[in-house]
Parts: C-alpha cells; sequence; structure tokens
C-alpha cells in the first residue's frame, strides 16, 4: 500500500464553540465533488475503511463508525467540521484521526510529522460532501 503524502500547508486557525466549528477554516467554501473525491480516496482520507457510503459500490467499506448516510441531517456544517479537523474534541476515545491538527498525535510517521493530513481546503471540500447527504 502506498503512503498518501501529507496535504500542503499549515493547520488554518479555528474556534470552536460547543461541539462545531462554525466558520469555514480560512473563510474557504467547500466543493462537494472534491469532497466526494477525498472521502473516496483510499491514500489520503481513508473514510472508507470504518463508514460506508451511500450510493456507492464500493468493496470493503468499514463499519467501524457510523455509516455517512444521512450526516448532512443529522449533524450541522460546522458539527462535521469539527469532527473531521479533531474528533477528540468531541469524543476523547475516538479512533477516528485527526485531519486538521498536527500537535499530541501519537504514533506518527517521522516523514508526516507537522504536516495535517487535509489541508484547509480538503476538510472545506468534505464538509460540503457530507453537508448535502440528507438522507
Amino acid at each position: 500500500m502506498l503512503a498518501a503524502a501529507p496535504a500542503a500547508g499549515r493547520v488554518a486557525p479555528f474556534v470552536v464553540a460547543g461541539d462545531a466549528i462554525a466558520a469555514p477554516l480560512d473563510g474557504l467554501a467547500g466543493d462537494p465533488a472534491r469532497g466526494e473525491a477525498v472521502v473516496r480516496n483510499r491514500e489520503t482520507a481513508n473514510c472508507l475503511i470504518c463508514h460506508a457510503i451511500p450510493g456507492t459500490a464500493e468493496p470493503f467499506m468499514g463499519d467501524v463508525g457510523p455509516p455517512l448516510a444521512g450526516v448532512g441531517s443529522r449533524l450541522s456544517p460546522g458539527q462535521v467540521r469539527l469532527r473531521l479537523v479533531d474528533p477528540t474534541r468531541v469524543n476523547p476515545g475516538a479512533i477516528m484521526p485527526a485531519y486538521h491538527r498536527t500537535e499530541g498525535l501519537r504514533r506518527v510517521d517521522p516523514r508526516y510529522r507537522g504536516e495535517p493530513v487535509l489541508s484547509a481546503q480538503e476538510v472545506e471540500d468534505v464538509v460540503a460532501y457530507l453537508a448535502g447527504l440528507k438522507e
């Protein structure tokens, strides 16, 4: 299996209020089509290892995490954003990785230390895709 290159860039600043990051990272607009591509990419985010994704015939989807069907009806975009950026803020025992955090992580391959898994733009693209999954 090939190791994915880390996201280019820095960790965008954000403010957590309750269980959400209300403002888009760096004020960026997300693109749902690009977000779906990130979610389906087994080399970067690898969401399929833990989550089932609606409307797909992808083999070997996981069932460790909740299915993503209807997530846009269950969570606000801000709640989705926080779960992507740092799921341990919502669930300290989460096994889902922090996709846009670099500090306080354990067992990170030295080649990827100090780099977020997803860029701010990729996080916003995934938020846009997941927010659209209403059923």
